[in-house]
Order: structure tokens, then sequence, then C-alpha cells
């Protein structure tokens, strides 16, 4: 029997392009076949976990004592990113994709922020790279007071502001009245973040772990409801709890970094609970992904290969662990963005058969699909349980 799922997404570690990313400008996507082919990449213990294995991972020599179960998974909503992949793998497809602003957003919702936050102004108002935004227009930030608003091709409203300027809970502020004005239909925008950052200059100017991302709320139950409907813990590890708005979830850690996500895991494996720990590790896409940071992806993949077996030690035998991810992006190629890929699914513990090949998977709420019906709750609308594959009998 099974007592608690050990849920772990490495935010945007893409395992090739899926079938449909001509549609969203993806052709050619691959954000692990490129890190290795680029790099001198060695994920000695994912090897273990049958990584290599997967279908259409051709890179390096199949393992053939692999540990647990493996395979991939594609993405059935419409988007690519953080809030509709974890969504989608918690069981919940979005159907109907939220509204981009590859223009910049209208008028109208800009004044209307201005009016309700008090601003006076805003700077720029746009699609670009926050990190590059940053360096164009953080000075005219300390000068004015007035916050950056932009965009990228994801459905995002991002504000950006130094915290000596705008203090963190200002500018969090800002935020909520943001996404209260842009859950309106006619706006339709998936995530309002806060960007803060720190700096004297545009030669120094670092964005912080303060970030905070605001999510729409119009997604459907997930297993995360299903778990606290029965009575069960769901621990949220990173910005998990920010992207489902703290619904289903009983206990919110937050993390500043890979390192940290990693430590504080281990930390909740060791405990004894009942349900579920649900880690986002965000500095892949954060600080590697959007940065085109080919090399410093690759090692922050070694390190946590490296953390395995310290996670996988810490686990009791009736845990289940699944590795995944919620979408790609690429560092090698001239986008920032993420990219429509198809994500990882790694599966070990002591009840998990070894050298499984789970396939290709029609969705990512296949996962979720998984891990209810494992704990006997009902399924969720969507996904098919792989639950037979791997479990010893």
């Amino acid at each position: 029997m099974i007592n608690r799922a050990i849920l772990i997404v490495l935010d945007s570690f893409g395992i090739g392009e899926a079938p449909d990313a001509k549609d969203y400008g993806d052709i050619g996507s691959d954000t692990f076949g490129h890190i290795y082919k680029q790099t001198h990449l060695k994920l000695p213990n994912m090897k273990k976990l049958g990584i290599y294995n997967i279908d259409g991972i051709n890179l390096e020599n199949k393992e053939t004592d692999v540990i647990g179960a493996y395979g991939k998974a594609q993405e059935k909503a419409a988007g690519k990113n953080s809030p509709v992949g974890h969504w989608e793998i918690s069981g919940y497809v979005k159907e109907k994709p939220f509204k981009t602003y590859p223009n910049g957003f209208c008028k109208e919702m800009i004044e209307e922020f201005k009016q309700k936050t008090g601003l006076k102004g805003t700077i720029y108002n746009g699609v670009g790279s926050g990190t590059e935004l940053l360096k164009q227009y953080g000075e005219e930030h300390l000068k004015t007071g007035f916050p950056i608003i932009y965009t990228s091709a994801d459905s995002v409203f991002q504000i950006a502001a130094h915290e000596n300027i705008v203090p963190v809970e200002k500018l969090y502020k800002w935020c909520e009245i943001a996404r209260e004005i842009l859950n309106k239909p006619e706006y339709n925008i998936g995530t309002v973040i806060a960007r803060p950052f720190i700096g004297d200059n545009s030669n120094n100017f670092t964005r912080t772990y303060n970030r905070k991302d605001f999510e729409s709320e119009t997604f459907g139950k997930t297993m995360l409801d299903v778990f606290k409907e029965n009575n069960n813990e769901v621990i949220a590890i990173g910005k998990i709890n920010d992207l489902y708005s703290g619904r289903g979830i009983s206990k919110a850690i937050h993390t500043e970094g890979n390192a940290d996500g990693i430590k504080k895991t281990i930390e909740e494996i060791k405990k004894d609970t009942k349900g579920m720990i649900f880690t986002n590790l965000v500095d892949f896409d954060m600080l590697y992904g959007h940065r085109n940071n080919v090399e410093g992806y690759a090692k922050a993949l070694e390190e946590f290969d490296k953390s395995l077996p310290k996670i996988i030690n810490s686990m009791k035998e009736d845990d289940i662990l699944i590795i995944t991810a919620d979408h790609g992006n690429d560092p090698s190629t001239p986008s920032t963005d993420h990219c429509r890929e198809y994500i990882p699914i790694l599966i070990y513990g002591k009840k998990i058969k070894p050298n499984t090949n789970i396939g290709i998977r029609e969705t990512y709420a296949d996962i979720s699909a998984t891990i209810l019906d494992i704990f006997g709750y009902n399924n969720l609308k969507y996904g098919k349980s792989f639950k037979d594959y791997i479990l010893v009998k």
C-alpha cells in the first residue's frame, strides 16, 4: 500500500517538441536534448531512473538496470505555461486558452490599473525579457517610482519594481488589484506576476526570490482538492501554493531556489505524513531557460541529479516518487519563452516495478489519474491511470 506521493516538477524540463509544436512556433525545441548536446551533461541517477530509456530519447546508451518506471506525456491543454501545465498534471485540462498580448496591453487596461492603484504612470508596456527590461528601464524606475509593466508569449501581466522604492507588500497589493481587473472576461489573463528586484544601476539589477504569482482561479477540481477532501495532507513547496491560489493545500513552504527547495523537500519526506508532497523547482526555468543559459541549466540538472540518492534514501517503504515537468524552455534557442514539448515521467518506490516503460501518455493528467487510483480515490474528468503497469502485485 502507498500512503504518500512525492511529486517533483523540474520547471521547464521538456524532452522534445510535441506533435503540435508548430502551432506554437516551437518546431525543433528540445530542452533536454540541446542541453545534452551542447554541454558535458552527466545525469547518472536520473539515468538509473530511466531518463535515457524514454521513447524518442536517443542521447546515450540505454540503462539496462533501470530501478523505476519511465515514460513521457503530451500536453492536452491549450498553452505552455506553468499554471496550465501544473493544473493538467493535477487533473484539470484547460481547453480554452488564456488571451496573450503580443503588442502590449490595451490603453483601457493600463488606465484602470493606474486609477485603482493611484499611480500617475507606468513604464514600458510591451513584450520583453525581464532581465533585459531592467537594464533598459530600471534606472527610470528608480527616478520616477513607476512600475515596469510587461508581458511575454504567455498570458502574463508582470510588474517589476525595486524593493527599496516599492516595498514588496505594496507590490503584492498592486498585483492583487491587477488580478481583480484582469479577471474580466474581455481581458482573460492567466497570471499576474510580482517581479521585485534589487541593485544600484543597470549593471547590477537582480530579480529576487520575493517573486509572487497571482493566478486566475478559473481552474476546475484537481487532485489537491481530492486529497484535502479525504483528510490527507498536501504539502506545497516552492511556487505550488501560488499556482493553485492556495486551494487544496494544507501547508505552504516558501523556497529561495532549487537547493532550498530540494532541502525542504527532503525535510518533509523524513516526516511521518500521509498524502502528498508537491514541489516545484523554479530555477531551471527562471534563471536558465528564460535567460538562454545552457551551461547554467546543465549544472542545475546535475545538482538535482546529485541530490537524488538523498531523496530516495529518505523515502519510506510506502512512498512513491514522481519526477516530471510542466512545459519546455529550451535555452539554446533565440527565444526566451516557454516551448511546447513533451514532459518526462520518472517513477520510483519500493512498490514500483523496475524497468517499466509506460510509453507516451496523451495528457499530463495521467499522472494525477494514477496517483488517485493508487490511493483508491475516484478519478477526475481527465487522464487515464497507469497504476496497473507500475505497481508490484
